[in-house]
């Protein structure tokens, strides 16, 4: 283990070449791991490296400070060449506290890096952390390379010497410790100057405090024995473009803009606060100037009903939450489906019930964007599987709603929306175009009137002359709307409703299989485990199984022709981060004996974990039809 910096030792030696690494920044909620790692992500983007991160945050606000509860993390994994997940495992490990290192170090690979902030292994937060005794004294440490620094006592004494108060000088032992992570991991420091010249720009004494801790921990990684652990890993070979650093939440935010932008039309966002999804209400926020309106609303249902008023109105409306603010939503968006309004519904799903695991991800939700509502109300339902790919699949359900006049939900995720990736650029010109067509003859006008093949009904802004309407949540009559309790017409209505949700699948594209047609096993995935499935089917297919995978952004309509893909295999597993909600949609349409994989930790799936059920179901040959 090194204790201190051996000054002079500035032979150079060799830099390890590899073609992927993953790191793990962990402490106190307080101690800026977020920061740190987003900064690390700035610098990795910079020098051309793919790259995919994990934040994750602890569920309680205000957890004790050195408790479990309060540990915060940050996991980035850069490679040379495409990557789709943030890495299963860490090769380094930042542990500022006991606590962090209590959570996190069962999962550093053995014979990992193991960087912890000594001055905080005090009795006390020992204690706190539950240790009986030391662990870097006791050999419990010893499958890994424990590097021992006085991080907080030499970020605080680079960072005195601007004049800045103790408290502040000790709170740049974040910036310290991702210095040396930057030499460990040749990244420049430039793009972390720069932004700390910005951020406090108005604070010069804390720029020189920051700078000069963030220096400091370079220094150190140089001039302490740490050269054996010197890794670099070269740019990838992406394709070419602009790109941009873009996480699940900002992606879902631009790609509404530019729904805005291909209809003509106008945005409306109405939400109220609640995390996993709340940046996507900060992000729109600050695109008002092009025409975007957004709005806090008191609660749940009054930001919905907002959202369907401005869809009324002949705007996008849309509406984000979560999983306990979608059941609070849930009798505004059936009068959306009785209404047939475009109604764009965003839940950012995160574990529960209830309250549950609000920083914490899960897929859970899928069966109540289903079935979440009273009586026959379907609404259509689709899903990103990267962070990039909330932008597409957002302006995805842009389209779908106008092309069918109904609700459409977009399931993304906590991983989704706070992981972050290299996003290209879109070329404008290829993005599909949404066409909104508003009724003008009142001569022909029908509120309930539809359109023989999409069974949309007309679509007409109240108050035009001569096409003044009023809609509502009593049962309509088909064409005239008027309210209408004949039996039969109910039974034409549900039927109507379900077979406009239906014909949807006639305008999505169909599923692709990546991988072999045929074979022993298809792994069928959905929204946020695609990173990991398509990482975990890649490596079994190196190591010899006969495994595909297909995977849907398509939920309500499944895509036409997915029965035909599940009957080329001989079984079929479906990983989730649930209980087995899409397995048990596939076995009841299907009557396909799918295999689950499931899980309900707050945690996304690791690609290792996926292989093994691959080659345990691989090995029993488990027959796919009853």
């Amino acid at each position: 283990m090194v204790e201190s910096p051996t000054l002079g030792s500035s032979a150079k030696k060799s830099v390890v070449q590899r073609e992927r690494a993953t790191i793990r920044f962990a402490g106190d909620s307080g101690d800026g791991m977020q920061l740190a790692g987003n900064r690390f992500t700035d610098a990795t983007a910079v020098f051309g490296n793919d790259f995919s991160t994990l934040p994750d945050f602890p569920a309680e606000i205000r957890a004790p400070a050195g408790s479990l509860a309060g540990v915060s993390s940050f996991q980035i994994s850069f490679s040379a060449r495409t990557i789709h997940t943030p890495g299963d495992a860490p090769d380094a490990l930042v542990a500022m506290n006991p606590a962090a290192l209590k959570v996190h170090a069962k999962e550093l690979i053995r014979g990992g890096l193991l960087i912890v902030n000594k001055d905080a292994f005090t009795s006390a937060n020992l204690k706190k952390a539950g240790y009986t005794s030391n662990p870097l004294d006791d050999g419990s440490l010893a499958d890994y390379r424990l590097i021992e620094v006085p991080i907080t006592q030499l970020a605080s004494a680079a960072a005195a010497e601007s004049g800045v108060s103790k408290q502040d000088a000790e709170r740049t032992k974040n910036l310290f410790a991702l210095g040396v992570v930057y030499w460990l991991f040749d990244r420049d420091l430039g793009p972390s100057i720069a932004w700390i010249e910005e951020k406090f720009a108005k604070l010069p004494a804390v720029v020189e405090a920051n700078k000069a801790a963030l220096k400091a921990g370079h220094a150190y990684g140089e001039t302490a024995e740490l050269a054996d652990a010197h890794v670099s890993v070269p740019p990838a070979s992406l394709l070419p473009g602009t790109y941009r650093t873009i996480t699940g939440n900002e992606a879902t935010a631009i790609g509404l803009v530019a729904a805005k932008e291909l209809s003509g039309l106008q945005l409306f966002y109405g939400s109220y606060p609640i995390t996993p999804a709340s940046d996507i209400l900060h992000s729109l926020a600050s695109y008002r100037n092009f025409g975007v309106k957004t709005f806090q609303a008191e609660d749940e249902i009054a930001a919905v009903g907002a959202a369907i008023g401005a869809a009324f109105g002949g705007s996008i409306g849309v509406t984000g939450t979560s999983g306990p603010g979608v059941a609070l939503k849930s009798e505004s968006i059936g009068l959306a489906v009785m209404t047939e309004l475009p109604l764009i519904v965003l839940n950012v799903q995160r574990g529960g019930p209830s309250t549950g695991l609000p920083t914490k991800t899960e897929q859970g939700d899928l069966l109540q964007a289903l079935y979440g509502r009273n009586g026959e109300s379907p609404v259509c339902v689709i899903a990103p599987r990267s962070p990039g790919d909330c932008f597409y699949m957002v302006i995805e359900a842009v389209r779908l709603a106008f092309h069918a006049m109904t609700p459409v939900i977009f399931l993304s995720d906590g991983y989704l929306a706070n992981t972050a990736e290299p996003w290209p650029l879109p070329d404008i010109s290829q993005l599909p175009k949404i066409d909104v067509t508003f009724h003008q003859d009142p001569q022909t006008f029908e509120p309930y009137r539809r359109n023989p093949d999409t069974l949309a009904r007309q679509y007409a802004i109240p108050g035009t002359p001569a096409l003044q309407h009023r809609i509502g949540g009593l049962e309509k009559a088909d064409g005239s709307g008027n309210v209408s309790y004949d039996p039969d017409n109910h039974q034409h209505m549900i039927d109507t409703r379900a077979d406009k949700i239906a014909r949807i699948a006639n305008v999505i594209p169909a599923l692709e299989i990546e991988g072999p047609d045929t074979g022993d096993v298809l792994v069928l995935s959905w929204g946020s485990t695609y990173g990991a499935a398509i990482t975990a089917v890649e490596q079994a297919r190196a190591d010899g199984a006969g495994v595909s995978l297909a995977h849907l952004r398509h939920l309500n309509p499944f895509p036409a022709n997915l029965a035909d893909v599940l009957s080329r295999f001989q079984t079929v597993l479906i990983p989730e981060t649930n209980s087995g909600q899409l397995r048990l949609l596939v076995r009841a349409k299907f009557l396909v004996d799918a295999q689950g994989l499931n899980k309900v930790n707050g945690q996304p799936f690791n690609s290792s974990e996926i292989v093994d059920a691959i080659m345990a179901l691989r090995s029993t040959q488990v027959p796919t039809h009853a």
